[in-house]
């Protein structure tokens, strides 16, 4: 049995702080993820479109001042969908989307005709965000898919991940920039077993968002509807989840639950109605008024707190995809994507991209798929660079600061939880480091001590192995130099996981730099 609980605080000493596209949603774009190839033309994302001209500014801008002013307007929280790949993520979220007015009757209607045609009509509502053709008739979402939507207290950037095993780098690479998540689980018979038992997703899923940074959790019970909307169905799965989520390090509190149906689009961007569905309003109720049905699912995802951003520490953006030219085409700009860590950024700004120390001035922005003169630490955003070689740019790149650049190592220590691995980990145990879109190989070097995790007493010094669910201090030598933070520096870029054979074997954070 995993120690789950030691992803609460993976140390004793460090604490964890904290255009649109033609068919579809608005906004949708897909991202590239790290391990594909750019060709010459670069023409490989679905955000390439969306970057616009924008105004250099005539002086430059205080940033923080101008966040500050416009903070409520541009608050905007980052939210991954997991879950098992048969839980209903991409039907419930593009039936979400649909419900939210992010998808014209137009389009979803050929979505529905498309989907007949092949034998999978209900199918449509995921090809929402399932894009490609291997995506729609394998029925299951390879990549990561972005859309922007609206509640009426919050403002999302949307990554709906992969659910089956052989993607979960590419989910590793979605929840990596991610503040907030809902977890999907299938409620029907046998369906929540099958990704909670044994070495479902769920868990996995659940493990690797919390391990990564995310603390605050909306649970969708779907397909309710099949199982007859039993309030003890219901009741079983909250209570199981629950208790493994809090030995994952989860609050109580920042967990919520919300029956669905992603199908039929119940209790999803509205509340049931008593009288329409009595089998299920006959006992999901309002907490604090008992004369109202339960929240919906958009209801809960307005209860999400917004983190802290760290918009005065140097500029960090780490690289999810690339591609050539933008709104100011040329032969040396180049247009990259991600999230920023840390810090500001705004037009006409000089930035470095590491490794390689290729420099560039930046010519537009686009935040959420909207133009804008200025982007902080959250925003998940394109930016078009003048001046680089795009043979210079790469997946796992961090644009950066040209005064405080992030380093770049192939050398450096690190704690680590161990989960479960198949053979024992020892001195020269490769395995597949994980952070951001990035994954390169990696070794364990040295074995330098394991610890108890709560007192931070050393147990034994210089191990010959690393057992399953202990704490331990290693030097991990990477085969590609890559760009690190200490944790205690920066939680976004100072964390890492590592995976062998198709598992994840542990999660870790950056203590030292070679």
């Amino acid at each position: 049995m995993l120690r789950e609980s030691l992803l609460l605080n993976i140390g004793p000493c460090v604490q964890d702080v904290d255009a649109p596209a033609t068919v579809a949603a608005k906004g949708i774009g897909r991202l590239k993820i790290s391990g594909e190839d750019n060709d010459d033309q670069g023409a490989v994302s679905g955000t390439e479109s969306t970057i616009t001209p924008s105004v250099t500014p005539k002086r430059r801008l205080d940033v923080v001042a101008e966040y500050t002013r416009h903070q409520k307007t541009r608050e905007t929280l980052n939210l991954v969908v997991v879950g098992h790949v048969d839980a209903g993520k991409s039907t419930l979220m593009g039936h979400l989307l649909y419900a939210l007015g992010q998808v014209n009757e137009r389009t979803m209607k050929k979505f529905e005709r498309d989907a007949e045609k092949i034998g999978k009509g209900s199918f449509a509502y995921a090809w929402v965000l399932d894009e490609t053709d291997e995506e729609r008739s394998r029925g299951v979402t390879m990549d990561i898919a972005t859309s922007a939507f609206a509640t009426k207290n919050r403002r999302f950037t949307l990554l709906d991940a992969p659910g089956h095993r052989d993607f979960v780098p590419n989910m590793i690479s979605g929840a990596s920039r991610a503040d907030v998540a809902i977890l999907v689980v299938d409620a029907s018979t046998g369906g929540f077993e099958s990704g909670f038992d044994g070495n479902g997703q769920t868990r996995e899923h659940a493990i690797l968002i919390r391990s990564l940074g995310v603390r605050q959790l909306v649970v969708a019970v779907n397909k309710l509807d099949v199982v007859g909307w039993s309030e003890v169905r219901y009741a079983e799965i909250s209570a199981r989840l629950l208790d493994f989520l809090i030995s994952c390090g989860y609050l109580r509190d920042d967990v919520r639950f919300a029956p669905v149906s992603g199908l039929k689009g119940t209790n999803l961007a509205c509340r049931i109605e008593a009288d329409s569905l009595p089998e299920l309003a006959s006992w999901y109720r309002d907490a604090s008024d008992s004369s109202k049905t339960g929240p919906c699912l958009v209801d809960l995802l307005d209860t999400f707190t917004m983190p802290e951003r760290p918009i005065s520490k140097p500029f960090r953006l780490a690289v999810n995809d690339y591609f050539r030219g933008g709104s100011f085409s040329s032969a040396n700009s180049v247009s990259v994507s991600g999230r920023i860590a840390q810090g500001n950024v705004q037009i006409g700004e000089h930035v470095v991209v590491i490794p390689g120390g290729e420099r560039g001035s930046v010519k537009a922005i686009d935040v959420d798929f909207e133009s804008q003169e200025w982007a902080v630490a959250g925003d998940s955003v394109v930016l078009m660079i003048q001046g680089l070689d795009i043979q210079h740019v790469s997946v796992g790149s961090v644009v950066c600061a040209i005064e405080r650049p992030i380093r770049s190592v192939t050398r450096f220590e690190a704690q680590l939880v161990v989960f479960d691995p198949a053979v024992p980990i020892t001195n020269g145990f490769p395995a597949l480091l994980h952070m951001q879109s990035l994954n390169v190989p990696v070794v364990i070097h040295k074995i330098i001590e394991t610890f108890d995790q709560r007192t931070g007493e050393v147990m034994k010094r210089r191990p010959r192995h690393i057992r399953k669910g202990a704490t331990a201090r290693v030097e991990l030598v990477t085969e590609t130099a890559v760009c690190l933070e200490l944790f205690k520096d920066s939680k976004e870029l100072g964390r890492i996981m590592l995976r062998k054979g198709g598992e994840t074997i542990a999660a870790g954070i950056a203590t030292l730099l070679k």
